[in-house]
């Protein structure tokens, strides 16, 4: 039976509750049992209430300071701690414990994960902007505190799962897979009016409004080659993106004698999960089975780096370097959160994105030091200030 002192940090977004309702789900199957020390969560306070009544964490926290009261009161009698604000956020990541599921969405969720990475737990790891603004320096602090870092991402959970970590020189490249979003075969013409509405409307996947813009977009692809650059120590040209609009061949390594593995599965979410909270075993739940039978075919073709733009900008940030990645990953979230709120035309989020790039100053940052998070988040702050200005720009001039 696998057992774990369990914090989830983002509780109440996509990730973390399939991540509790996978735990539950364990536990009712017999083959797990788990003991909570912090929830954290956003605005939603009911559900981060629910959530602690159920699980009995010794302290709930809620990121947003005004809504101590609320999440006090609708925790009365139940014994766990209430506490709001980043601080209070910082410090739940860093209390004890065996398994941190950090799943705070955006670059909000970097310094939860690097307090996280301190502690000697093992870090599942669900959001992309703290391996793309901080990698090389989160990945070192999380060895060094004796931790283990286990990503979550679909494609890097697939990945982690047939690399050869005892000999990465077996390896001759890894291959992402991407289902080309709801926009695969549009035209390039007809996506300049393309609504919120309609780019969150991910045909396999269930996710959160703005990764599902990012993969209509593709950028989450990019996001996630720089990813896979940190955590697997890959160069950018042994990185390759293909198309699987089925969703079942999660990602690929290809091995110098010619073989390649690959990690297959319906498209669930909870299936990576499941991996990061029981690795090196195995954990049962009611997972949907693979009926290739009843599939018939799986299609694969290239990505349309033209029709998708934030592909190629993202790997030029890979292969600049320094901060180059950080600046991508924050103009992408003004550019995809300005649509969202209709500030922005969805040809435009790209644009932002390359125009950001070439007015920032890629500088380098210190992976040995104990100041990169700070110094990330100072160019991430840098960056988002330049991209904030030229969405404004554009709203202006339309």
């Amino acid at each position: 039976m696998i057992r774990r002192r369990v914090t989830v940090l983002g509780s109440t977004g996509s990730v973390g509750s399939s991540t509790l309702e996978l735990m539950e789900q364990a536990e009712a199957s017999g083959t797990g049992a788990f003991e909570v020390e912090a929830l954290t969560g956003g605005a939603n306070i009911g559900r981060l209430a629910e959530q602690a009544r159920r699980w009995k964490p010794r302290v709930a926290v809620t990121a947003d300071p005004a809504r101590l009261g609320e999440l006090r009161e609708a925790l009365a009698g139940t014994g766990v701690e209430a506490a709001a604000g980043e601080g209070a956020v910082i410090d739940a990541a860093a209390r004890p414990a065996d398994w941190v599921m950090a799943a705070i969405v955006g670059a909000a969720g970097l310094r939860s994960a690097w307090a996280a990475a301190d502690t000697g737990a093992t870090l599942a790891l669900a959001n992309k902007e703290s391996l793309v603004c901080c990698g090389p320096a989160l990945i070192d602090r999380v060895r060094r505190s004796g931790g283990r870092l286990i990503p979550v991402d679909s494609e890097h959970s697939a990945i982690f799962q047939v690399f050869p970590h005892d000999a990465p020189h077996q390896v001759s490249k890894i291959v992402l897979t991407a289902s080309g979003g709801p926009f695969r075969t549009t035209p390039r013409e007809a996506l300049a009016g393309i609504t919120p509405e309609q780019a969150v409307a991910h045909p396999n996947w269930s996710m959160g409004a703005k990764i599902s813009v990012d993969s209509a977009t593709m950028a989450n692809k990019g996001l996630e080659a720089i990813e896979a650059a940190y955590l697997f120590d890959m160069t950018g040209d042994r990185i390759d993106v293909v198309v699987h609009p089925e969703s079942i061949i999660h990602s690929m390594v290809e091995y110098v004698d010619g073989s390649t593995l690959a990690q297959m599965g319906p498209p669930d979410m909870k299936t990576p999960i499941a991996c990061a909270l029981a690795w090196p075993d195995r954990i049962a739940w009611p997972a949907p089975t693979l009926d290739l039978a009843a599939l018939g075919s799986l299609t694969f073709e290239a990505p349309d780096e033209v029709r998708f733009p934030a592909l190629k900008l993202a790997r030029e940030a890979l292969q600049a370097g320094g901060s180059a990645p950080i600046v991508f990953n924050a103009a992408n979230e003004v550019a995809a959160l300005a649509f969202l709120d209709r500030r922005l035309a969805f040809l435009n989020i790209a644009a932002v994105v390359a125009d950001t790039l070439s007015r920032v100053t890629a500088s380098g940052v210190d992976s040995g030091s104990s100041n990169a998070c700070d110094a990330a988040l100072a160019v991430d702050a840098q960056a988002r200030r330049v991209a904030e200005s030229i969405v404004r720009g554009l709203a202006a001039a339309a």
